[in-house]
């Protein structure tokens, strides 16, 4: 995919990781109910945000790190029919180890 895309300044291009379900009581959620999952993958990164005197800042976060984003953080896009969300380093929370 990261060939296919190539995302810009300090942008970040990750896809949601999918939460395991856990159905109890036979009660069935819809997709549309559910609630994003916060949890995502890093599958493309920007060079980094330029500065005033010229200079790359470098980014905090590499391909293929584990994040968690903001529930309503970035734009979400549809790539070979995969989702993916397009979103500032500011909108990451933290890196998961």
């Amino acid at each position: 995919m990261s060939d296919k895309i190539r995302p810009l300044h300090d942008r970040v291009v990750c896809k949601r990781l999918e939460l395991e379900e856990q159905v109890r009581g036979g009660i069935i959620i819809p997709d549309t109910a559910k609630e994003k999952p916060q949890e995502a993958e890093v599958v493309a990164v920007g060079p980094g945000r330029l500065q005033e005197d010229g200079k790359r800042q470098p980014m905090d976060v590499t391909k293929g790190d584990r994040i968690l984003i903001s529930k309503y953080a970035g734009s979400e896009i549809k790539i070979d029919n995969d989702d993916y969300v397009i979103l500032k380093e500011d909108d990451i929370l933290a890196v998961v180890n």
